[in-house]
């Protein structure tokens, strides 16, 4: 793979890199690779992306630190114990920013996103097995005031997840 070189002078510290919100064409280009590899090391993307070790790292941090990646490893909840994952589609009579903040908080919902058609929100849980996931439906879910209806899609298998969509 080439390397993407950076025609002006490597910046000193994170204060002179780009700030919150600004994205440029190397922030892209670690974004991708962490994406191939998560664990790559800062001396191999400096080398990739054309900057020092230190401004790399530097990078990574703001990238970090600004909540536009996140470095973790990946699991499959399904061969990890858990022997329960579920989509529940909720309708929401309310304020739906307000109810998914409610319902993000939690501890087996591991996605919550606002969306438009049929449902208000989609909630991924993963559950220790099928009682605990009806237990948080009925006592977490349901029980909220601004829950009009829950329909559950639990999963059967897990055949794909990822995260490596690149980048824009």
């Amino acid at each position: 793979m080439m390397g993407i070189h950076m025609a002006e002078s490597e910046p000193a510290d994170s204060e002179h890199l780009p700030g919150q919100g600004e994205i440029d064409h190397v922030d892209k280009a670690i974004i991708r690779l962490l994406q191939q590899d998560g664990r790559m090391s800062f001396t191999d993307l400096a080398a990739e992306v054309g900057l020092s070790q230190n401004a790399t790292r530097l990078r990574v941090r703001r990238l970090r630190h600004n909540g536009v990646i996140d470095i973790v490893a990946i699991t499959n909840p399904l061969t990890l114990g858990f022997e329960t994952m579920a989509m529940a589609g909720i309708e929401i009579a309310g304020p739906v920013r307000e109810a998914a903040e409610v319902i993000d908080a939690v501890p087996e919902v591991s996605y919550v996103a606002i969306c438009s058609g049929r449902y208000d929100l989609l909630v991924e849980l993963v559950c220790d097995n099928d009682a605990q996931l009806i237990e948080i439906v009925d006592q977490q879910l349901r029980a909220l005031p601004a829950v009009q209806r829950v329909e559950l899609f639990t999963y059967l298998d897990l055949k794909k997840q990822t995260y490596s969509w690149g980048t824009r």
